[in-house]
């Protein structure tokens, strides 16, 4: 009788750990899985015609996930030389906020701190609006914008607010996978 309860209560337990481990955590990083890889891709907007590449890999056992950008823009009359524009950041989950926030440096000296403000229905758009950029004139906003296209593009979006005005695109790429 005695040996009857333990094999019971040892299959208990082993039922009991067994469920535990089917039932998964949410994947904190699922709306962003899609953009890890290699892009290249072309650009227009007010800095010209471009060309660019992006990489995106999550670092430090994925609690955030690096983005670095590189575009290379073509003369033009207003910007005879070209431009190339470099920045990167990173992708962070605000634990206490419950929200994605994205810091994202220039190589212009502006640092823009975003916040996920909505993913579409469909899980492919998201868009980023700043909370703070550093060395901008004092009330200007920033909108980010990725859309998914199919499995191997997506695009993206930069728009610009001035004080007491609405959003307008600065610029826009189209990425396709590398690897």
């Amino acid at each position: 009788m005695k040996e009857s309860v333990i094999v019971i209560a040892l299959l208990s337990m082993l039922l009991i750990m067994s469920a535990a481990e089917n039932t998964k955590k949410p994947d904190t990083w699922e709306p962003f899985r899609f953009f890890v890889g290699k892009w290249e891709g072309e650009g227009e907007g007010r800095p010209g015609i471009s060309k660019g590449k992006q990489e995106f890999q999550f670092v430090l056992n994925e609690k955030y996930l690096k983005v670095t950008n590189k575009s290379i823009f073509e003369p033009q009359e207003k910007n005879p030389k070209g431009e190339i524009h470099e920045d990167f950041g990173f992708f962070s989950f605000d634990t206490i906020r419950k929200k994605f926030v994205f810091r994202q440096f220039h190589g212009e000296g502006f640092v823009n701190q975003y916040v996920l403000d909505g993913i579409s229905d469909d899980k492919k758009t998201l868009t980023f609006v700043s909370e703070q950029i550093e060395n901008a004139p004092p009330g200007l906003k920033a909108k980010l914008i990725y859309t998914v296209l199919n499995d191997n593009e997506f695009q993206l979006s930069f728009e610009l607010a001035f004080p007491g005005q609405e959003f307008a695109c600065y610029s826009t790429g189209k990425l396709k996978r590398k690897m």
